[in-house]
């Protein structure tokens, strides 16, 4: 069997490239729908999903690479012709089918791709690089958008499938020309082929379709972030001696090794604070922080659920303590309570004022364990029980 193509059959490469596909699309599919499927209350079923999961990603990256190899083979090899070309309703379906395929190829592992890279955490690639892709920043919108995309094109694959095997049937089954056999191994048969006319309208109408699937995509992303978008009612604002003008509270978990960084958007801090006082108390804070208005990445809604922070039932944190000058800067000594569990808190901090502006920047490492936070996650090599806080802002002092 010869290894390039001619006029009439596909040599040895295109027919390896078309089966070795073939597989990792029949791989691919259902194991990304098993996965999908599967519980993750516990620690053991969580980590069952991230094996599949990280299975798929894995499979799904090297599916992209054998395609773009086949695709640039491909274009290399001259196009055997239809054997059905007379018929000009089958053989721009045809045409048009197989263009279809070659963007499934493309856009459908690559948007995977894209969304996983943009993502925070969860079911990493199992290569020895990074999880990340140049270009691609780590954005909720970014991760939602690709994932619609890619769960879109799945299923214009799906049906495009569904097509092409349909035809192959028919061709060997109801035609019984060589269609079917001569991608099959072996040196098949093939009569002198019709006369062959091609146009640019298959392509025009696969990529049309294309574009349609995309803006359903993106239909879908805008819904998805509609939905799984913050319900708490925003945070009153509060009056107090220091005006705090900006800042953060970033939380960062590690997740199968891998580290997750998230933030809430919406906290209010009541601060008393005098650096004069030759007392070692300097003031005193009462911080309260919205637990909906958490993103966490790939994992911000298993975050808010009933087992983590039960963000419906729990939807503001507190934390309420005495600003102390320390012997290297400060500490804020005081009681967090997260979902209801008040426990003994202790942060350090740096603090520079500047007249009547100030710059603080406080951390310390917290045991989830200690606030009923993911309590059915037992197994550290899952879900890390240590999680590091970061607090930034800046204030004004109040006329």
């Amino acid at each position: 069997m010869a290894l390039t193509n001619t006029r009439q059959r596909y040599g040895g490469v295109t027919k390896t490239f078309h089966w070795l596909m073939a597989l990792l699309i029949l791989t691919l599919i259902p194991l990304g729908w098993y996965a999908g499927q599967l519980p993750y209350e516990t620690s053991a079923e969580l980590a069952r999903k991230a094996q599949l999961y990280s299975l798929h990603k894995t499979l799904g990256v090297t599916a992209f690479f054998v395609a773009l190899a086949r695709i640039g083979w491909a274009l290399s090899q001259p196009k055997p012709g239809l054997l059905n070309a007379d018929h000009k309703v089958e053989s721009f379906a045809a045409e048009m089918m197989h263009w279809l395929l070659y963007g499934a190829l493309v856009i459908l592992p690559l948007s995977g791709w894209i969304s996983h890279a943009a993502a925070e955490g969860f079911a990493p690639i199992l290569w020895p690089f990074g999880q990340g892709l140049p270009l691609v920043p780590k954005s909720p919108q970014v991760e939602h958008f690709f994932a619609a995309i890619h769960w879109v094109s799945a299923r214009l694959l799906i049906l495009a499938l569904l097509l092409h095997f349909a035809g192959a049937i028919k061709h060997h089954i109801i035609d019984r020309d060589a269609t079917l056999r001569r991608m099959l191994p072996g040196e098949a048969v093939v009569g002198p082929l019709p006369s062959q006319s091609h146009s640019a309208a298959p392509l025009v109408t696969a990529a049309a379709l294309w574009l349609a699937a995309i803006a359903t995509g993106a239909t879908f992303a805008l819904q998805e972030a509609k939905t799984h978008a913050p319900q708490a009612d925003a945070l009153a604002e509060v009056t107090s001696d220091w005006q705090v003008q900006d800042g953060t509270i970033e939380i960062t978990v590690t997740q199968f090794g891998n580290s997750v960084t998230g933030s809430f958007s919406d906290w209010t801090a009541q601060i008393t604070f005098d650096e004069t006082t030759t007392d070692r108390k300097k003031g005193d804070v009462v911080a309260t922080i919205s637990i909906p208005s958490l993103t966490l990445g790939s994992v911000t809604q298993q975050a808010l659920g009933a087992d983590f922070f039960d963000a419906t039932n729990h939807p503001t944190a507190t934390f309420a303590a005495d600003l102390m000058a320390a012997s290297d800067g400060y500490e804020a000594t005081g009681t967090l309570t997260i979902k209801g569990t008040a426990v003994p808190v202790s942060m350090p901090f740096a603090l520079a004022i500047t007249d009547d502006s100030a710059e603080m920047r406080g951390a310390l490492t917290l045991d989830r364990r200690s606030f009923q936070i993911g309590a059915n996650m037992a197994d550290e090599q899952n879900l890390g029980f240590a999680v590091d806080v970061l607090i930034t802002l800046t204030a004004n002092r109040a006329p």
